[in-house]
Order: structure tokens, then C-alpha cells, then sequence
């Protein structure tokens, strides 16, 4: 019976022994979830969306105000452009209206007037212009063009060997209206009748 005994507590001592080493109920350890790395092409599509809140890049908005300035200053010049035209043709048919009697030291065309007094004449009355009393004086205002150049309303002086003794108006189509001679009075000529010394423009 001793020897019973004995191996009864050496196999309880054996099962308790292993009930240590493996405990019954085992806690079970907590899994580790790794993030996922951002995409960087999401990140590069956010940017790009931010982009597009913020309106075009400061280079695109620079080119676009540019080429509205560029646009508006072109229109505004071919505004003055037709203005201009407009102003000396409305010059040009003022001055023909008094194609008729010359009178040497005239002031009037309608009474008759010389070369220099029918063009100063026609300048303040047609245009607001206020020009000197002779040809020669007349001469010095304005700028010069040349031939090439030249626009209705432009004046052209011409010469009878000891400096300016003539003044002219250019009308288009290479001709002029000028208080020519007693006989001739206010008429249209070519251009070039005579060759002029100076072409001067008053616009």
C-alpha cells in the first residue's frame, strides 16, 4: 500500500507539473495592423485639384492680361485711326465746297482769297486748326512727311526758286485744292503740277 501511495502523488506531482507549463485557457496576443503607405499619385492629383481651385498658374493669368491689354490698346488705336480719317475727310469736303474766285491777300473764300488765306482759312473753320498768315510762315508748323505718306488734309508747299510762294491741300487720289491764279481761282489740280519743296501734316 505504501508503494501505491507513493506512485499516486509522483503522477500528481508529474500532472501538475505540466498543468503549470501548459495553462488551459491561453490569452491570445493582438494582432499588429500596418498601415498602407499614400499613394503618391493621389497626392499629386490633390495638389493638382488644388490647383484648380485656385484658379491658372500667376504665368497664364500674366500671358492672358497681356494679350487683353495688347487687344484693347490695337482696337483703341484703329478707333483714333478712323477717327482721324473721318476729321480730314471732313476737312477735304469742307474745303471743296469753295472751289471759285482767287483774291490776292483774300481771307474769305467767298469772296476770294489767295493760296495762304484760303488754307488757313479751311484749317480753322473745317478743322480748329489755326495756322500762321503766309505760305512760308505756314511752312514751319506742323511735321513733315513725304510724299508716300501724305493724307488728305496734309498741306504741300511749293517753291518759285526764292523759297515758298505756294501752299496746297492734299484731297486723295494725287490731288490737290488750292486758290491758284486770278484766272483759275479755287481748283483741283495734280499733285505733282509743280514739285513741291515740303509736305507738312497738321495731324
Amino acid at each position: 500500500m505504501k508503494k501505491t501511495v507513493l506512485y499516486i502523488a509522483a503522477v500528481l506531482a508529474v500532472s501538475g507539473g505540466l498543468m503549470w507549463q501548459r495553462p488551459m485557457v491561453a490569452h491570445a496576443e493582438p494582432e499588429v495592423i500596418q498601415e498602407a503607405p499614400v499613394s503618391t499619385v493621389l497626392e499629386v492629383a490633390a495638389e493638382e485639384v488644388a490647383d484648380e481651385d485656385n484658379g491658372p498658374a500667376p504665368e497664364i493669368q500674366a500671358a492672358k492680361k497681356l494679350e487683353e491689354e495688347l487687344a484693347a490698346a490695337e482696337e483703341a488705336a484703329a478707333r483714333a485711326a478712323e477717327e482721324a480719317a473721318s476729321a480730314r475727310q471732313n476737312l477735304v469736303d469742307y474745303a471743296l465746297q469753295f472751289v471759285g474766285p482767287y483774291r490776292a491777300g483774300g481771307n474769305d473764300p467767298h469772296t476770294g482769297v489767295d493760296c495762304s488765306g484760303f488754307v488757313r482759312y479751311v484749317m480753322q473753320h473745317g478743322a480748329g486748326i489755326s495756322m500762321n498768315r503766309s505760305s512760308g510762315s505756314q511752312a514751319t508748323q506742323g511735321h513733315a512727311v513725304n510724299s508716300s505718306q501724305m493724307q488728305p488734309g496734309d498741306l504741300l508747299f511749293y517753291s518759285g526758286g526764292s523759297g515758298i510762294n505756294h501752299v496746297a491741300m492734299y484731297i486723295g487720289d494725287g490731288k490737290i485744292v488750292h486758290a491758284s491764279t486770278y484766272a483759275t481761282g479755287i481748283k483741283i489740280s495734280k499733285w505733282n503740277y509743280r514739285n513741291p519743296v515740303k509736305i507738312v501734316s497738321m495731324f
